[in-house]
């Protein structure tokens, strides 16, 4: 049995990775730590454990096998790297931190200390995504030319998203740095690494962060993928395209359904066995001493591709990753 401590309960998805570790037979939550005590103990009395008084409590801890990380991202550097240091394994919520220099010294210290790293990338165990993926590897449609996919919500518009996730001190950013991780992800893993992105992000709500946002990324080949997300779209339904050579895929949009054509009409395919959620696998990953799909690799991956994005916003320019 895994005693695993939950630390920060700022993120919108702390309850779910809480009921996660919870239900999991490996696993137990052992102690729950927030900036504010207060939070940490109403949660702690909710899921049946104790509130740590201060950080160290749990990172320092040798009853603590690992940690589950919902803090603001801006915490996110110092928390891995000391939980790193004491052999604590780490599973964090997106964004892995703010910039590469920063994701460098948490990639050096997680392989350092062989510890093992899960980030929370939900839609890389979907059967449709696992299934895209190994039909663009395979070129069922040909070199893919154009791939584009919307991911967003009214979180902003309707104001049901809490306010802290409008601070650009502890986001990092809006829209994009948020809700955009999961586009910007599926499209590093699909497509590689781009040579360049061009971003253009505004402020419908007058939020100090962004709320509407798209990056544009190009590659040597002459592929562009598309990246769009927002906080201001309402009954907008996740959306996927990939148009190659050969053909087309479509995913979610109003059908929610997964469907390619190649000259032979439109046609749903069987798709792949969904995998475990993204803490299972983490856990999982530490009992058997297994890879894990989401390691600090991809956790990198995913800041350098925000990195550049937001210095495109920020410099009103294209910028090149190589």
């Amino acid at each position: 049995m895994l005693n695993i401590a939950l630390i920060g309960t700022w993120h919108v998805h702390f309850d779910q990775y809480a009921r996660e570790i919870k239900e999991n037979p490996n696993t137990k939550i052992h102690g729950i730590w927030d900036p504010d005590y207060s939070k940490a103990e109403e949660k702690a009395k909710e899921y049946g454990t104790f509130a740590f008084d201060n950080l160290d409590d749990a990172l320092l801890s040798s009853d603590v096998d690992g940690i589950v990380i919902s803090t603001a991202t801006n915490m996110h550097t110092g928390i891995i790297i000391k939980a790193a240091e004491n052999k604590k394994h780490v599973f964090t919520e997106k964004v892995l931190c703010f910039t590469v220099e920063e994701a460098e010294r948490i990639m050096e210290s997680v392989k350092r200390n062989n510890i093992k790293f899960c980030i929370s990338y939900p839609w890389r165990t979907r059967s449709d995504f696992l299934w895209i993926k190994e039909a663009l590897d395979n070129k069922l449609v040909g070199d893919v030319t154009y791939l584009r996919i919307r991911n967003c919500h009214d979180g902003a518009s309707t104001g049901w998203l809490p306010p802290h996730f409008f601070d650009l001190k502890e986001c990092g950013g809006g829209a994009m740095m948020d809700l955009g991780a999961h586009p910007m992800y599926l499209i590093r893993w699909l497509l590689g690494r781009p040579k360049s992105i061009t971003s253009t992000f505004t402020k419908v709500t007058g939020k100090e962060v962004e709320d509407n946002a798209v990056s544009v990324l190009e590659y040597e080949n002459g592929a562009i993928a598309v990246s769009e997300t927002g906080f201001v779209s309402s009954h907008n339904p996740f959306s996927f395209e990939a148009s190659g050579t050969k053909g087309t895929i479509y995913a979610g949009g109003f059908s929610n359904k997964c469907v390619y054509n190649i000259g032979e009409g439109w046609i749903e395919p069987k798709l792949k066995e969904p995998l475990p959620i993204p803490t299972t696998l983490w856990v999982n990953g530490i009992i058997d001493n297994m890879d894990i799909p989401f390691d600090i690799d991809s956790a990198y991956d995913l800041t350098e591709l925000m990195d550049y994005a937001y210095k495109s916003y920020e410099s009103g320019t294209k910028v090149d990753l190589y």
